[in-house]
């Protein structure tokens, strides 16, 4: 599905439900509606605002529509998701064999996935401009269960040829450091409702297995789709952009409808996340031996959407 990604960033909002249509009124003394989406339009809710309130059916109808609802904190990364407990019709034989999956078969899947991002990471900086080879001569050497920390030593690299050897990754920073956070929460938005579609649960990780972290699984497969971000990011800090306002925020969800090619066609990036969320539940139940993982490279199209 290729719908909507919706936030609320503005205070004092409320939101409810009408007629199969999410409704956005102001609150206070002049209460109207401000907006409308239709529900089965909507990929994603993302609540950047901290003045805001919903009715509880407008929370259950999009749990069981399976549209994650993200709680961001102030500085834009993620803090709390809704999800829906029913997902696909197979989701119990799935996570079933999720659980059963064995430590070599999740290595293998993890080293897959470090390589696709580090071939990622190359490619958006060998279309900056920027020296690839030691994200690539990297890639090649990725062991099962990146047993050498490939990806922490692609980070290293990558960042200070991408954003300049004064840039270190915080998520507390402002400037693109913020941008980042608000082009991954939305990222992370998009796999979640893709892992719980697939019948995967997300807290069930590959690689990923911080205690206090109940989207695991969500992380691990949003790995090889980071680089859409930083290229996203890298391109509007070349054109002056350096906070994050309503034009970074349209171009930070607009990446996501851009075109990604993998061995199963060119698609836009959140059919390519979902390809890649169905694969690895087939890799779970033995229907398949691979990924579905995008080929390296940036987005090559850039496909106008509405977003609030």
């Amino acid at each position: 599905m290729l719908g909507r990604i919706v936030e609320v960033s503005n205070d004092k909002r409320h939101l409810s439900m009408y007629r199969g249509f999410m409704l956005v009124h102001s609150t206070g003394e002049d209460r109207q509606e401000v907006g409308r989406v239709l529900l089965d339009d909507m990929s994603a809710l993302i609540a950047n605002a901290h003045g805001l309130s919903y009715t509880n059916n407008l929370l259950v109808t999009l749990a069981e529509r399976g549209v994650p609802m993200v709680l961001c904190s102030a500085n834009h990364s993620v803090v709390g998701m809704l999800w829906p407990t029913d997902g696909h019709h197979q989701q119990a034989h799935r996570m079933e064999a999720q659980i059963a999956c064995s430590l070599p078969v999740r290595k293998r899947l993890w080293a897959a996935i470090v390589k696709s991002k580090l071939l990622n990471q190359a490619a958006v900086l060998a279309t900056i401009g920027a020296p690839d080879a030691p994200l690539r001569m990297l890639a090649r050497h990725v062991k099962s269960g990146d047993q050498g920390n490939a990806e922490a030593q692609g980070a290293r690299k990558y960042w200070g040829l991408l954003m300049g050897p004064q840039f270190r990754r915080d998520q507390l920073a402002d400037g693109p450091n913020a941008m980042l956070n608000y082009g991954y929460t939305v990222l992370r938005a998009a796999t979640a409702r893709a892992v719980v579609a697939a019948g995967l649960h997300p807290s069930l990780g590959l690689h990923h297995c911080h205690d206090n972290n109940a989207m695991r699984l969500v992380d691990d497969m949003m790995e090889p789709f980071r680089p859409v971000i930083d290229w996203t990011v890298w391109q509007l800090q070349s054109q002056g952009h350096v906070v994050v306002d309503a034009v970074t925020k349209r171009a930070l969800v607009q990446s996501l409808y851009q075109d990604l090619m993998s061995d199963s066609g060119t698609t836009p990036v959140l059919v390519a996340v979902q390809k890649l969320a169905t694969s690895l539940a087939q890799v779970m139940v033995g229907e398949r031996n691979t990924l579905d993982l995008p080929h390296p490279g940036v987005p090559q199209r850039h496909t106008e959407i509405d977003c609030e």
